[in-house]
């Protein structure tokens, strides 16, 4: 049996500012923004080529904004993933080589904090 990390909470303070930074700036799909009820919103994005997406909303938890874990993606090239996100105003680090990985560092607008890694010996990244 498989056991899948599909979707993971992402505590913010305004859905609509935070769906367009993952949108508009970090590049994320849209699948589903619905408010299936009164008090719920219920918003997930996807990265491109991901199995796992985030959601974001409103009555769907009581975590304070910008406190979700640190949250890592893994891409094929750090290079050109740093760039697509300074050149869409992400405030992006530079990039960290380090011997089991390349890593950039950004945030969301409420402080939840993200880290892009390649892995040089993986295939694909």
């Amino acid at each position: 049996m498989d056991w899948k990390l599909e979707l993971v909470f992402v505590p913010v303070s305004d859905v609509d500012r935070a769906k367009d930074f993952y949108v508009n700036r970090v590049g994320f799909n849209a699948d589903y923004d619905e408010r299936p009820m009164d008090g719920i919103r219920f918003v997930q994005l996807t990265p491109p080529g991901s199995a796992c997406s985030i959601c974001i909303g409103e009555g769907l938890n009581d975590a304070p904004p910008g406190t979700a874990p640190s949250l890592q993606m893994v891409v094929s090239n750090i290079q050109e993933a740093h760039d697509q996100l300074k050149a869409n105003g992400v405030d992006v680090s530079d990039i960290d080589v380090q011997d089991w990985g390349h890593f950039v560092y950004f945030a969301d607008p409420d402080g939840n904090k993200w880290a892009v890694q390649y892995i040089p010996h993986r295939p694909n990244g």
